[in-house]
Protein backbone atom coordinates (compact mmCIF):
# COMPACT_ATOMS: atom_id res chain seq x y z
CA UNK A 1 0.00 0.00 0.00
CA UNK A 2 1.05 3.65 -0.67
CA UNK A 3 2.70 5.60 1.80
CA UNK A 4 0.52 8.96 2.64
CA UNK A 5 2.04 11.76 2.06
CA UNK A 6 2.90 13.29 4.92
CA UNK A 7 3.61 17.55 5.47
CA UNK A 8 7.34 16.99 5.78
CA UNK A 9 7.12 15.67 2.21
CA UNK A 10 5.47 18.75 0.67
CA UNK A 11 7.90 21.26 2.77
CA UNK A 12 10.85 19.38 0.81
CA UNK A 13 9.45 19.18 -2.32
CA UNK A 14 8.22 23.02 -2.34
CA UNK A 15 11.64 23.64 -0.75
CA UNK A 16 10.14 25.62 2.35
CA UNK A 17 9.80 25.27 5.72
CA UNK A 18 6.91 22.55 7.84
CA UNK A 19 6.11 25.85 9.33
CA UNK A 20 5.39 27.78 6.08
CA UNK A 21 3.11 25.02 4.66
CA UNK A 22 1.28 24.50 7.91
CA UNK A 23 0.79 28.28 7.66
CA UNK A 24 -0.71 27.82 3.88
CA UNK A 25 -2.91 25.20 4.70
CA UNK A 26 -4.80 27.36 8.06
CA UNK A 27 -3.84 30.85 7.26
CA UNK A 28 -3.14 31.30 2.88
CA UNK A 29 -3.19 34.72 3.10
CA UNK A 30 -0.25 35.27 5.31
CA UNK A 31 2.43 33.51 2.85
CA UNK A 32 3.63 34.89 -0.56
CA UNK A 33 1.67 34.06 -3.22
CA UNK A 34 4.58 32.75 -5.46
CA UNK A 35 5.61 30.38 -2.14
CA UNK A 36 2.21 29.93 -1.95
CA UNK A 37 1.96 28.25 -5.80
CA UNK A 38 4.80 25.99 -4.83
CA UNK A 39 3.30 24.45 -1.66
CA UNK A 40 -0.03 24.06 -4.04
CA UNK A 41 1.87 22.45 -6.68
CA UNK A 42 3.30 19.85 -4.38
CA UNK A 43 0.51 19.00 -2.34
CA UNK A 44 -1.31 18.36 -6.11
CA UNK A 45 1.73 16.50 -6.84
CA UNK A 46 1.68 14.13 -3.43
CA UNK A 47 -2.30 14.06 -4.03
CA UNK A 48 -1.00 15.14 -0.09
CA UNK A 49 -4.42 15.00 2.31
CA UNK A 50 -4.30 17.18 5.21
CA UNK A 51 -4.74 15.27 8.75
CA UNK A 52 -8.00 17.01 9.70
CA UNK A 53 -7.77 15.28 13.67
CA UNK A 54 -4.54 16.10 13.87
CA UNK A 55 -4.99 19.99 12.37
CA UNK A 56 -8.20 20.25 15.03
CA UNK A 57 -6.33 18.69 18.10
CA UNK A 58 -3.70 21.83 16.94
CA UNK A 59 -5.76 24.16 16.37
CA UNK A 60 -8.57 23.83 19.07
CA UNK A 61 -11.18 23.64 15.77
CA UNK A 62 -12.36 21.33 12.90
CA UNK A 63 -12.75 24.00 10.60
CA UNK A 64 -16.47 22.73 10.40
CA UNK A 65 -19.88 24.72 10.61
CA UNK A 66 -23.20 23.10 11.01
CA UNK A 67 -26.17 24.42 9.77
CA UNK A 68 -29.98 23.76 10.04
CA UNK A 69 -32.61 24.83 7.40
CA UNK A 70 -36.42 24.13 7.60
CA UNK A 71 -36.30 22.20 4.39
CA UNK A 72 -34.32 22.07 1.19
CA UNK A 73 -37.40 21.41 -0.96
CA UNK A 74 -37.68 25.12 -1.89
CA UNK A 75 -35.04 26.64 -3.74
CA UNK A 76 -34.83 29.75 -1.02
CA UNK A 77 -33.29 28.15 1.16
CA UNK A 78 -31.11 25.95 -0.78
CA UNK A 79 -29.66 29.60 -2.51
CA UNK A 80 -28.75 30.97 0.92
CA UNK A 81 -27.12 27.57 1.42
CA UNK A 82 -25.10 28.50 -1.06
CA UNK A 83 -23.50 31.68 -0.59
CA UNK A 84 -23.00 30.50 3.06
CA UNK A 85 -20.88 27.30 1.93
CA UNK A 86 -19.60 28.83 -0.81
CA UNK A 87 -18.22 31.70 1.25
CA UNK A 88 -16.66 29.45 3.90
CA UNK A 89 -15.37 27.18 1.42
CA UNK A 90 -13.07 29.96 0.18
CA UNK A 91 -11.95 30.12 3.86
CA UNK A 92 -11.07 26.69 4.41
CA UNK A 93 -14.37 25.67 5.88
CA UNK A 94 -16.51 22.80 5.25
CA UNK A 95 -20.29 23.25 6.05
CA UNK A 96 -22.99 20.59 6.98
CA UNK A 97 -26.10 20.96 6.43
CA UNK A 98 -29.21 19.97 7.21
CA UNK A 99 -33.02 20.14 7.21
CA UNK A 100 -35.60 19.49 10.15
CA UNK A 101 -38.53 19.89 8.20
CA UNK A 102 -40.24 22.44 10.68
CA UNK A 103 -40.51 19.81 13.43
CA UNK A 104 -37.96 21.54 16.82
CA UNK A 105 -37.81 17.80 18.08
CA UNK A 106 -35.68 16.71 14.68
CA UNK A 107 -33.69 20.17 14.68
CA UNK A 108 -33.01 19.29 18.23
CA UNK A 109 -31.59 15.43 17.08
CA UNK A 110 -29.39 17.33 14.46
CA UNK A 111 -28.13 20.01 16.39
CA UNK A 112 -26.90 17.25 19.11
CA UNK A 113 -25.34 15.29 15.78
CA UNK A 114 -23.84 18.08 14.87
CA UNK A 115 -22.50 19.18 18.39
CA UNK A 116 -21.08 15.82 18.77
CA UNK A 117 -18.86 16.38 15.45
CA UNK A 118 -17.19 19.56 17.24
CA UNK A 119 -18.29 21.96 14.70
CA UNK A 120 -16.88 25.50 15.04
CA UNK A 121 -20.23 27.13 14.79
CA UNK A 122 -23.82 26.50 14.48
CA UNK A 123 -26.26 28.36 12.13
CA UNK A 124 -30.14 28.23 12.42
CA UNK A 125 -33.12 29.73 10.67
CA UNK A 126 -35.16 32.16 12.28
CA UNK A 127 -35.72 33.05 16.19
CA UNK A 128 -38.03 30.27 17.80
CA UNK A 129 -36.16 27.06 18.97
CA UNK A 130 -36.87 25.45 21.77
CA UNK A 131 -35.32 25.85 25.39
CA UNK A 132 -33.52 22.02 24.93
CA UNK A 133 -31.67 23.35 21.54
CA UNK A 134 -30.31 26.49 23.59
CA UNK A 135 -29.33 24.93 26.68
CA UNK A 136 -27.44 22.23 24.04
CA UNK A 137 -25.35 24.93 22.38
CA UNK A 138 -24.82 27.01 25.69
CA UNK A 139 -23.77 23.82 27.57
CA UNK A 140 -20.92 23.31 24.61
CA UNK A 141 -20.12 27.04 24.44
CA UNK A 142 -20.99 26.60 20.61
CA UNK A 143 -21.06 30.04 18.59
CA UNK A 144 -24.60 30.28 17.55
CA UNK A 145 -25.61 32.67 14.67
CA UNK A 146 -29.37 33.02 13.56
CA UNK A 147 -30.02 33.91 10.02
CA UNK A 148 -33.54 34.89 8.22
CA UNK A 149 -34.98 37.23 11.69
CA UNK A 150 -33.06 39.54 13.89
CA UNK A 151 -32.62 37.25 17.25
CA UNK A 152 -32.84 39.44 21.02
CA UNK A 153 -30.73 36.87 21.91
CA UNK A 154 -28.30 35.64 19.68
CA UNK A 155 -26.21 37.21 17.02
CA UNK A 156 -28.55 37.54 13.62
CA UNK A 157 -28.00 37.91 9.67
CA UNK A 158 -31.07 38.59 8.94
CA UNK A 159 -34.54 40.55 7.25
CA UNK A 160 -37.03 43.20 9.18
CA UNK A 161 -40.29 39.94 8.06
CA UNK A 162 -42.71 42.69 9.80
CA UNK A 163 -41.60 44.87 7.21
CA UNK A 164 -42.14 42.15 4.57
CA UNK A 165 -45.94 42.18 5.41
CA UNK A 166 -46.53 45.98 5.81
CA UNK A 167 -44.95 46.19 2.01
CA UNK A 168 -47.41 43.90 0.89
CA UNK A 169 -50.17 45.87 2.67
CA UNK A 170 -49.41 48.89 1.44
CA UNK A 171 -49.16 48.01 -2.10
CA UNK A 172 -52.22 46.32 -1.31
CA UNK A 173 -54.08 50.10 0.04
CA UNK A 174 -52.26 51.99 -2.66
CA UNK A 175 -53.95 49.80 -5.44
CA UNK A 176 -57.45 50.91 -3.74
CA UNK A 177 -58.07 47.34 -1.98
CA UNK A 178 -60.44 47.05 1.22
CA UNK A 179 -60.65 42.97 1.83
CA UNK A 180 -57.91 41.46 2.15
CA UNK A 181 -56.59 37.89 2.87
CA UNK A 182 -53.38 36.00 3.96
CA UNK A 183 -52.00 32.47 3.08
CA UNK A 184 -49.33 31.72 5.41
CA UNK A 185 -47.75 28.80 6.78
CA UNK A 186 -48.14 27.28 9.99
CA UNK A 187 -47.60 30.02 12.57
CA UNK A 188 -46.33 28.03 15.53
CA UNK A 189 -42.68 27.27 15.22
CA UNK A 190 -42.17 29.93 12.67
CA UNK A 191 -41.64 33.67 13.92
CA UNK A 192 -41.31 34.46 9.92
CA UNK A 193 -44.68 33.72 8.88
CA UNK A 194 -46.01 35.13 12.52
CA UNK A 195 -44.11 38.67 11.96
CA UNK A 196 -45.61 38.68 8.06
CA UNK A 197 -48.67 38.70 8.98
CA UNK A 198 -48.20 40.78 12.22
CA UNK A 199 -46.76 43.40 10.07
CA UNK A 200 -49.45 42.77 7.86
CA UNK A 201 -52.04 43.69 9.94
CA UNK A 202 -50.21 46.32 11.17
CA UNK A 203 -50.34 48.88 8.26
CA UNK A 204 -54.23 47.89 7.75
CA UNK A 205 -54.87 49.05 11.23
CA UNK A 206 -53.12 52.30 10.27
CA UNK A 207 -55.37 52.45 7.50
CA UNK A 208 -57.93 51.80 9.65
CA UNK A 209 -58.97 48.90 7.08
CA UNK A 210 -60.70 45.29 8.56
CA UNK A 211 -58.73 41.96 7.98
CA UNK A 212 -61.08 39.36 9.46
CA UNK A 213 -59.58 36.39 11.80
CA UNK A 214 -61.25 34.14 9.50
CA UNK A 215 -59.51 35.69 6.29
CA UNK A 216 -56.23 34.25 7.80
CA UNK A 217 -55.54 31.01 6.76
CA UNK A 218 -52.54 28.72 7.82
CA UNK A 219 -51.56 25.74 5.42
CA UNK A 220 -48.27 23.76 4.47
CA UNK A 221 -45.51 25.72 3.04
CA UNK A 222 -46.07 23.98 -0.85
CA UNK A 223 -48.07 24.58 -4.28
CA UNK A 224 -51.25 22.83 -2.57
CA UNK A 225 -51.33 24.74 0.57
CA UNK A 226 -51.25 27.65 -1.53
CA UNK A 227 -54.09 25.75 -3.20
CA UNK A 228 -56.07 24.91 -0.50
CA UNK A 229 -55.63 28.76 0.50
CA UNK A 230 -57.39 30.65 -1.93
CA UNK A 231 -59.86 27.99 -1.91
CA UNK A 232 -60.88 29.03 1.56
CA UNK A 233 -60.33 32.39 0.74
CA UNK A 234 -62.65 32.48 -2.17
CA UNK A 235 -65.88 31.16 0.01
CA UNK A 236 -65.39 34.14 2.13
CA UNK A 237 -68.33 36.38 1.85
CA UNK A 238 -67.27 39.11 0.69
CA UNK A 239 -64.39 37.69 -0.57
CA UNK A 240 -61.10 39.50 -0.51
CA UNK A 241 -60.01 40.96 -3.42
CA UNK A 242 -56.05 41.17 -2.12
CA UNK A 243 -54.06 38.48 -1.10
CA UNK A 244 -50.98 38.32 0.86
CA UNK A 245 -49.02 35.02 0.61
CA UNK A 246 -46.50 33.89 2.73
CA UNK A 247 -43.68 33.27 0.53
CA UNK A 248 -43.81 32.41 -3.01
CA UNK A 249 -44.44 28.94 -3.32
CA UNK A 250 -47.63 29.76 -1.52
CA UNK A 251 -48.79 32.56 -3.71
CA UNK A 252 -47.83 30.50 -7.07
CA UNK A 253 -49.64 27.65 -5.85
CA UNK A 254 -52.99 30.55 -5.41
CA UNK A 255 -52.01 31.99 -8.83
CA UNK A 256 -52.57 28.42 -10.44
CA UNK A 257 -55.62 27.75 -8.36
CA UNK A 258 -57.46 31.26 -8.71
CA UNK A 259 -56.77 30.26 -12.91
CA UNK A 260 -58.20 27.34 -12.51
CA UNK A 261 -61.05 28.68 -11.04
CA UNK A 262 -61.32 30.96 -13.84
CA UNK A 263 -60.27 34.06 -11.68
CA UNK A 264 -58.87 36.95 -13.37
CA UNK A 265 -55.71 37.68 -11.60
CA UNK A 266 -55.48 40.42 -10.82
CA UNK A 267 -58.82 41.98 -12.65
CA UNK A 268 -60.84 39.76 -9.91
CA UNK A 269 -58.39 38.97 -7.26
CA UNK A 270 -54.64 40.24 -6.62
CA UNK A 271 -52.10 38.18 -5.29
CA UNK A 272 -48.32 39.31 -3.47
CA UNK A 273 -45.84 36.69 -2.33
CA UNK A 274 -42.40 37.08 -0.60
CA UNK A 275 -39.24 35.55 -1.98
CA UNK A 276 -39.13 36.77 -5.44
CA UNK A 277 -38.05 32.95 -6.61
CA UNK A 278 -36.66 32.97 -10.15
CA UNK A 279 -39.81 31.20 -11.61
CA UNK A 280 -41.87 34.00 -9.76
CA UNK A 281 -40.74 36.26 -12.83
CA UNK A 282 -41.67 33.32 -15.70
CA UNK A 283 -45.18 32.68 -14.66
CA UNK A 284 -47.83 34.28 -16.68
CA UNK A 285 -48.73 36.85 -15.38
CA UNK A 286 -45.69 37.58 -13.11
CA UNK A 287 -45.77 37.36 -9.27
CA UNK A 288 -45.36 40.65 -7.57
CA UNK A 289 -43.42 40.05 -4.35
CA UNK A 290 -41.23 40.86 -2.02
CA UNK A 291 -37.64 40.13 -2.82
CA UNK A 292 -35.10 39.02 -0.44
CA UNK A 293 -31.35 39.10 -0.84
CA UNK A 294 -30.91 34.95 0.22
CA UNK A 295 -27.67 34.90 -1.76
CA UNK A 296 -26.45 37.90 0.50
CA UNK A 297 -27.79 36.49 3.57
CA UNK A 298 -25.80 33.44 3.31
CA UNK A 299 -22.05 35.21 2.15
CA UNK A 300 -23.11 37.60 5.16
CA UNK A 301 -23.61 34.86 7.65
CA UNK A 302 -20.32 32.91 6.30
CA UNK A 303 -18.78 36.32 6.87
CA UNK A 304 -20.08 37.30 10.54
CA UNK A 305 -18.94 33.86 11.33
CA UNK A 306 -15.26 34.28 10.02
CA UNK A 307 -15.13 37.83 11.94
CA UNK A 308 -15.99 36.05 15.13
CA UNK A 309 -13.40 33.23 14.41
CA UNK A 310 -10.71 36.22 14.26
CA UNK A 311 -11.92 38.40 16.70
CA UNK A 312 -13.41 35.95 19.21
CA UNK A 313 -16.34 38.32 20.01
CA UNK A 314 -19.95 37.76 18.56
CA UNK A 315 -20.69 40.33 15.02
CA UNK A 316 -22.91 42.99 15.57
CA UNK A 317 -26.50 41.84 14.13
CA UNK A 318 -27.23 42.72 10.36
CA UNK A 319 -30.82 43.29 8.65
CA UNK A 320 -30.41 43.00 5.15
CA UNK A 321 -32.85 45.26 2.88
CA UNK A 322 -36.03 44.01 1.40
CA UNK A 323 -38.09 45.36 -1.56
CA UNK A 324 -41.48 45.31 -3.67
CA UNK A 325 -41.26 44.29 -6.93
CA UNK A 326 -43.75 45.18 -8.57
CA UNK A 327 -45.10 42.39 -11.32
CA UNK A 328 -48.77 41.52 -13.43
CA UNK A 329 -50.39 39.80 -10.26
CA UNK A 330 -51.24 42.65 -8.55
CA UNK A 331 -53.64 45.63 -9.89
CA UNK A 332 -56.22 48.34 -8.86
CA UNK A 333 -59.40 46.88 -6.71
CA UNK A 334 -62.18 45.65 -9.03
CA UNK A 335 -65.31 47.84 -9.11
CA UNK A 336 -67.99 46.53 -6.66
Amino acid sequence: MTQRARLSDVAGLAGVSIATVSRALSNPAVVRSDTLEKIRSAIVALRYVPDGTARALASGRTRTVGAIVPTLDNSIFALAVQGLQTTLADAGYQLLIAAHEYNPAAELALARALVERSIDALVLVGADHTQQTRDLVQMHGIPLLITWAISPDYPSVGFDNRLIGELAARHFIELGHTRFGIVSGHFRHNDRARERTAGFRQALRKAKLPLPDANIVEQPFGYEGGRAGLRVLMQMRPRPTAIFCGNDVLALGALFEAQGMKLDVPGDVSIVGCDNLPISSQVSPGLTTVLLPVYDLGKQAANALLGWFGRQEPPADACLPVELVVRGTSGPCPAA
